[in-house]
């Protein structure tokens, strides 16, 4: 075999161990769901996900190619219709039975019939959010039960292997506990600073680690705020202890430095969808740490105005 051939060899051997070919096919919505499947299935599975960076799940507008990929999918995980609204009408029809996995209840009056027809499978049913605010990924408990729904619809798929699914599983939540208690510690200097959000996706995280969350900006990304509950924010803002609003890189930067011009607000920059994080099973737990490392920007000796 001549030099050409075997470097061939090898590099083909190397990218079938990258990419192994009994790879299951996988569909998410968001980024952070692609996360967490990677967090449970690492290199196991093939995932794409529909919406792009800089792209909001409220108002997304899905090409024809992320429909194609939808159709061949084996599983399709999305957060449910109060959040990826474009994909309510898709996946609530019968295309799709048995491959979806939605981690919110549908709404009252939408698409009974799926619900009905569902009631007793594993897809259905685990309204993590308590049918409260969609955003649930940053909560991390509530994503550690979102990976165990991954994880039970994953071991149904063909040629995917129980024990590294089961070891992934535990791996994860042991790796996620440890990553919540440091970020639990590290957050504690910012207890008495008032934090202002965009929209309501940062409300998960601030319940859960216990941070003073003063007010939210819109309460609709999709819509532009009153005037009224722009100035109700102004005032709270002029009123708050050190104010630290916590912006969004996928919505208007303009349109908030307007509200806040001429008040003492420092600001922050998170990103709920997880852009610049790697796809890899540790991916997650980076994604939970750069929402602290944005927070932790709030505190007075390292705040921007």
């Amino acid at each position: 075999m001549n030099f050409s051939t075997s470097a061939f060899t090898l590099g083909l051997t190397a990218a079938i161990a990258t990419f192994p070919a009994s790879a299951a096919n996988v569909v998410t919505s968001i980024k952070p769901l692609e996360l967490l499947v990677k967090a449970v299935a690492g290199d196991s599975v093939s995932v794409s996900t529909i919406v792009p960076p800089g792209s909001s799940p409220h108002n997304y507008s899905m090409k024809p190619s992320q429909r194609r990929a939808l159709e061949q999918a084996e599983a399709i995980f999305w957060v449910g219709p109060e959040m990826e609204t474009f994909l309510s009408r898709l996946l609530g029809g019968h295309e799709f039975d048995g491959r979806v996995v939605a981690f919110t209840e549908i709404s009252e009056g939408e698409d009974n019939h799926r619900e009905d027809e569902h009631s007793g499978h594993d897809d259905h049913g685990h309204d993590h959010g308590d049918g409260e605010d969609p955003h649930i990924w940053t909560d991390p408990q509530l994503a550690l039960n979102m990976a165990r729904d991954i994880h039970a619809r994953l071991i149904t798929l063909e040629d995917m292997k129980k024990e590294e699914l089961d070891a992934n599983l535990a791996r994860f939540e042991q790796d996620l506990n440890a990553a919540e208690r440091d970020i639990k510690a590290s957050l504690a200097p910012l207890q008495g600073i008032s934090l202002f959000a965009y929209h309501s996706a940062f409300e998960r995280f601030a319940e859960h680690y216990e941070l003073q969350l003063d007010g939210v900006l819109t309460l609709n990304p999709e819509l532009s705020p009153g005037a009224r509950h722009i100035a109700e924010v102004q005032d709270k803002l002029r009123q708050a202890n050190q104010p630290c609003l916590l912006t969004e890189p996928q919505f208007n930067r303009q349109w908030w430095r307007s509200i806040t011009e001429g008040l003492n607000v420092t600001f922050s920059t998170w990103d709920p969808l997880a852009t610049d994080i790697e796809s890899t099973s540790e991916g997650y737990i980076q994604f939970q740490q750069s929402i602290a490392d944005a927070v932790l920007e709030c505190l007075p000796e390292q705040a921007q105005h």
